[in-house]
């Protein structure tokens, strides 16, 4: 039986690269110069703070921006509610989407039964997925369908074996 696991990871060392790299870049743009912006990241959490709505959205642009140069994708990025702060700010919290949740892990093995394959099995053990099935081939339109589908996580795909 050839397997595979489907994962949702992010990589931490990544993720620092990327808001060292966009704060970087605000403490030298002149539009940033005098709006108190900063990026700041915590445990699993990423604060954005500047003068203004349209300075946080700038902010929010520069951050992308180097995360999808990093190769991070943009869906372990949950965006919280601009929120007022003290001094006339606006702040912004991000929360950073990491592994699969029971729901998400549901969602997925349903996604996967409804492509209607013979022979394919897919269980939960933590927070990953495992998918089993006699074909390689099997596996690997699996994989593609999960690539294309919109399930609102980064996955990953590890443990291919055949």
């Amino acid at each position: 039986m050839a397997s595979f696991d489907v994962v949702s990871e992010i990589d931490d060392q990544e993720i620092g690269n990327a808001i060292d790299q966009a704060s970087r870049e605000l403490a030298q743009r002149y539009d940033f110069r005098d709006t108190q912006s900063s990026i700041e990241l915590s445990d699993k959490e990423i604060t954005l703070a500047s003068i203004s709505e349209d300075r946080l959205n700038a902010i929010k642009v520069v951050l992308e921006e180097k995360m999808v140069r990093r190769k991070v994708s943009l869906k372990a990025l949950s965006y919280g509610e601009i929120e007022p702060a003290a001094g006339g700010t606006v702040r912004l919290k991000i929360a950073l989407v990491a592994g699969i949740s029971s729901d998400k892990a549901k969602e997925i093995n349903k996604f996967i039964k409804a492509l209607g394959h013979k022979g394919v099995q897919s269980q939960t053990q933590g927070e990953q997925v495992r998918v089993t099935a006699k074909k390689r081939d099997i596996l690997q339109d699996i994989i593609a369908s999960l690539k294309d589908s919109d399930l609102d996580i980064p996955l990953q795909f590890e443990n291919f074996r055949s």
